[in-house]
């Protein structure tokens, strides 16, 4: 049973390596190898779920002096709730673009890639060392810059996989230094060797782990300052971003400090990831209030979800920060793949080109409605419970740490009810602003819509209502901070209306002017990050290679030139006629005899 655990991430990383071997042609093939996979994983992720049982195995790699890298994999509950989780959108995922891309001529490396992609977000969910963790980490990130790279059509495309790649490699640094600080201060990688060890470790060089690796969480999790290539990558296809945002890599920050949680249970790091997440969740909720782009708005709202997550790691609130992971897993893979098929339908992602599409479409209208209803947390959805299980354990904790938490998540539950509100407005009512018709879209895309909206509806009752011994149990509804988080719901969301009421023709934000879209870009920081970042490198890098070429280069091959002038002078005076040659035996003569001479008579007589 023990060693079942590896079927999790092993089938779908198996389908994804046969996947790179099918040929272009074979969409058929390249669908079913991808589906099988990730149907044998989920059907093995549910059964751990459903069992509750613990399971480890582990396979000795190598050692190196008195430490050890091991295979070692471990699952309970949790894990497999978020293994579930990660392989169940996957497997939706993979269906709603056999015929979102079915005029795309690169599918069958497309679907390998996915299949990768979650074979490696599966080996971090299930990873017992951190070698082995690390190894899933990056595997992730590789596959994401092909996945976010994949239209190659598409001009912004490779940029934002460059981007992309480059900005979550800073935190992939701090990442490796963190874990190689671990292991070399405790002798181990193991998981529950060095949370069981923290305790003798210097108080210096645990909060420099734990900032260093909180740094790589930061990256892939796209939390303030290193988030701005989350935004950039909608240039990648609905479904991709779809996967990216909702239950893989932006989540896989969040899981990994939950998986090392005693590492942040310090005041200190506990106030700098409160800080990071409070920043993070308002200013990513505004820059999501302000854009056109409905994709943009979905991918900015995601930073903030995920800014939640971080908020609970900071009140030392694990499952609750977990809860909210599968709870967001849920509402925003379905968002995603709703506005695939609105921007199917208008042939835009725009949301000033959209509108009156709630007639013809009634699937994606409801579905998009539970999602919008989801994020915004409107109860009894889903969003509701998990987001009030965080801000719950915020209130309880009495502390400037969680009280930062506490008002920035209501401040930003306010802010998530008005732009979901705006987007679902812009894109459902008012007048109809493209000439697409409405309808609904082909059944392997709207069947995924269905499947995800039970849990994005339902999800948040399950776990309250499940038993008190559970995995996730110890969520209850409190009066403080519900309450405030439900009137922050209705001013935001009927404040919008109110504002959108005054003229239904056009979009109320628009009507900012620059204000608006100085938000919507992010306020700056990409400006900034290219300021002081991006131009001192590349000059730094300019400065390098002119040295190079002018010195170093320029010092050798001025060396080699000298040399072969040298050479050819002499090359010349050897190959010198014979009237030169006696000419010059001569001189030399000469020379020799007037050297005697000056010599004898100069002498002692």
């Amino acid at each position: 049973m023990n060693h079942l655990l590896w079927i999790v991430p092993g089938l779908p990383a198996l389908a994804g390596l046969l996947g790179l071997l099918i040929p272009l042609r074979s969409r058929r093939i390249a669908a079913a190898v991808a589906l099988i996979g990730m149907g044998g994983a989920l059907i093995a992720a549910l059964g751990f779920a459903v069992s509750g049982v613990e399971a480890t195995s582990t396979f000795r790699l190598a050692d190196f002096g008195d430490v050890s890298v091991s295979a070692a994999g471990f699952i309970n509950p949790i894990a497999a709730y978020v293994a579930v989780a990660v392989i169940g959108v996957a497997f939706l995922v993979q269906l709603y673009s056999i015929a979102y891309l079915r005029e795309d001529s690169r599918y069958s490396p497309y679907a390998a890639q996915i299949s990768l992609f979650t074979a490696a977000m599966s080996l971090v969910v299930v990873a017992d060392d951190l070698i082995l963790l690390l190894i899933g980490w990056e595997v992730m990130g590789a596959c994401s810059y092909l996945l976010i790279g994949h239209d190659r059509k598409l001009p912004a495309a490779p940029k934002a996989a460059v981007k992309a790649f480059l900005v979550t490699r800073v935190g992939d640094v701090g990442l490796l230094l963190g874990i190689l600080l671990l292991g070399i201060h405790l002798d181990t990688f193991s998981i529950p060797r060095v949370l069981e060890a923290l305790p003798q470790l210097d108080e210096t060089v645990l909060l420099a782990a734990a900032l260093l690796i909180l740094a790589g969480a930061v990256g892939k999790s796209a939390q303030f300052p290193l988030h701005t290539w989350l935004p950039d990558a909608m240039a990648g296809p609905t479904p991709v971003s779809a996967l990216i945002h909702a239950a893989t890599m932006v989540a896989a920050g969040a899981y990994l400090l939950y998986r090392l949680l005693p590492l942040y249970t310090g005041a200190t790091v506990a106030m700098v990831i409160a800080i990071v997440a409070a920043v993070t969740m308002v200013f990513a909720a505004l820059a999501a209030l302000t854009s056109d782009d409905l994709k943009r708005v979905l991918a900015w709202s995601t930073v903030s979800q995920v800014a939640f997550m971080f908020g609970g790691i900071a009140v030392a609130a694990g499952e609750a920060a977990m809860f909210h992971l599968l709870s967001h897993a849920a509402f925003k893979a379905l968002l995603f793949l709703v506005a695939g098929a609105v921007i199917h339908m208008v042939a835009s992602n725009s949301m000033s080109a959209m509108g009156g599409l709630r007639t013809g479409a009634p699937v994606t209208f409801w579905t998009m409605t539970i999602g919008f209803g989801a994020l915004a947390g409107i109860p009894p959805l889903s969003g509701f419970w998990s987001k009030e299980s965080i801000l719950g354990a915020a209130a309880a904790t009495d502390s400037p740490v969680g009280n930062l938490v506490l008002w920035a998540g209501i401040l930003t539950v306010a802010l998530t009810a008005g732009y979901a509100m705006r987007a679902w407005l812009l894109t459902f009512f008012g007048a109809r602003r493209s000439e697409g018709r409405a309808h609904d879209p082909a059944p392997l895309m709207w069947i995924p819509l269905i499947v995800l909206a039970v849990p994005a509806a339902l999800l948040g009752i399950a776990v309250f209502a499940g038993p008190e011994a559970g995995p996730l149990a110890g969520p209850t509804l409190h009066l403080w901070p519900a309450v405030p988080v439900l009137v922050a719901t209705a001013v935001g969301a009927l404040g919008m209306w109110l504002w959108w009421r005054t003229d239904t023709a056009a979009d109320p934000v628009a009507r900012l002017g620059g204000l608006a879209g100085f938000a919507a870009g992010g306020f700056g920081t990409d400006a900034a990050q290219r300021f002081l970042v991006t131009r001192p490198l590349r000059g730094l890098a300019l400065a390098t290679l002119r040295a190079d070429r002018d010195v170093v280069d320029g010092a050798a091959e001025g060396t080699g030139r000298s040399t072969t002038r040298l050479a050819v002078g002499m090359t010349r005076l050897h190959t010198a006629g014979v009237p030169r040659h006696l000419l010059a035996t001569l001189g030399g003569a000469v020379v020799i005899a007037l050297v005697g001479l000056a010599a004898y008579w100069g002498g002692p007589t």
